[in-house]
């Protein structure tokens, strides 16, 4: 193929590559399908990336079987220098055939034979994806799952489903509707979590993921109305185990929940303060840890998260060894955290263990680093307030005689 010249209006402006499905965009430059959906779509931009000029997402993408047939003939004409014949593309979908496929998908003959081919248009390309989103498909996924809710046996589907909602996201205007029509969507999602599927990892994640993105559409009213059993499961998701991505999604999930008091009390009584402790001594990415430290800063704002976190023979200790080891976020968690637990609960105790675990150590060592100014003045207010039961500890040539 190095020995030939491939004609230059064969080759895509973007992927540089031989054109297989070549369209042109309303600015009359001709791309191949898969790379302008992908500029478009997945990379959100607007504009031709010839020309400059707007270029609306759902603006049209016309096929050039002209220019098709010409790359197609080429192609066979030099076979022999190593040229691969380029496939005539299938028709692009559009939304008239999904809304087909959604009026027969409540036929419960029908229904997994569909749900399987939606799933394989999705994760086909990006237009198919816009048709699937403009469709309300992703609507239909969620009350398929809400209809299955806590009835035995019926798993079917339950993860092709989720794979969609993974792709296909509900809007925050269709989720406010569907929040009216159908109350249990939430409840549904973490009974997933409970299920005894083949691939649940993956399916825990999927419905994590999901999650995550209606919670962050969900409305005040929503979030502050989360019952108990909803913390529970997702506690229980961290405790089980699923991916990365699944625990990144979880505690994203958390933290968006935290600034409503019930919430806090809620996850403190499903056991949040050990389980994100533990998850911690795992020693995770630096995001997860930044995730960890500002729930359990939440957490710690109220009399039963602290009680938890001090009764965790590692909490003071896993939480003050990341001090100055991740990132300006964490350090501010950190100190706020170690604040709150020496201001309302303080013991001898717990100031002992302080000193033994080294979170002493560390609060003077912040003292002589380059970090915010507000930090330091915070450590210092911490080791003032207890200079009496600490002063007679060397810290390694760091004085605690406040200034």
């Amino acid at each position: 193929m190095d020995d030939i010249e491939v004609p230059q209006y064969f080759v895509c402006p973007i992927s540089l590559q031989i054109m297989q499905d070549p369209v042109t965009a309303i600015t009359g430059i001709t791309y191949d399908r898969d790379s302008i959906e992908h500029w478009l779509f997945q990379s959100k931009n607007t504009t031709c990336p010839v020309t400059k000029q707007p270029l609306p997402r759902d603006s049209e993408l016309t096929p050039n079987h002209t220019l098709r047939r010409l790359i197609q003939a080429w192609c066979t004409e030099n076979a022999s220098y190593g040229i691969d014949r380029i496939p005539t593309p299938k028709p692009p979908l559009d939304k008239a055939q999904v809304l087909k496929l959604l009026k027969d998908f409540w036929n419960p003959k029908l229904q997994l034979k569909i749900i399987r081919k939606i799933e394989f248009l999705a994760t086909k390309s990006e237009g198919n994806r816009k048709y699937l989103v403009d469709a309300g498909v992703a609507k239909a996924m969620l009350l398929f799952i809400a209809n299955r809710c806590y009835k035995e046996g019926l798993v079917d589907g339950l993860e092709e489903a989720l794979s969609i909602l993974h792709f296909v996201r509900i809007s925050s205007e269709e989720l406010s509707l569907l929040f009216m029509e159908n109350d249990q969507i939430i409840d549904s999602l973490t009974w997933v979590f409970g299920c005894k599927l083949q691939n649940q990892i993956s399916v825990s994640t999927h419905a994590v993921l999901v999650l995550k993105s209606i919670i962050q559409k969900a409305t005040s009213s929503v979030l502050e109305t989360l019952n108990p059993d909803f913390f529970k499961k997702l506690v229980g998701v961290l405790r089980n185990g699923v991916t990365q991505q699944g625990t990144n999604a979880a505690l994203h999930i958390m933290l968006d929940a935290c600034p409503w008091g019930r919430n806090r009390i809620k996850m403190v009584d499903a056991g949040a303060v050990y389980q994100l402790i533990e998850l911690e001594f795992e020693a995770p990415e630096k995001k997860i840890t930044e995730l960890i430290f500002g729930i359990l800063f939440h957490l710690c704002s109220c009399a039963d998260g602290r009680a938890q976190f001090v009764s965790h023979k590692g909490g003071i200790f896993v939480v003050s060894n990341r001090l100055l080891k991740v990132s300006p976020s964490a350090d501010d968690r950190v100190v706020l955290i170690l604040s709150l637990i020496c201001k309302y609960s303080g013991t001898n105790m717990v100031l002992q263990e302080m000193l033994e675990v080294g979170a002493v150590y560390r609060l003077c060592t912040l003292l002589q680093v380059d970090c915010a100014p507000y930090l330091k003045d915070k450590a210092r207010q911490i080791l003032r307030s207890h200079y009496e039961e600490w002063k007679k500890c060397p810290c390694l040539g760091i004085s605690l005689h406040p200034r």
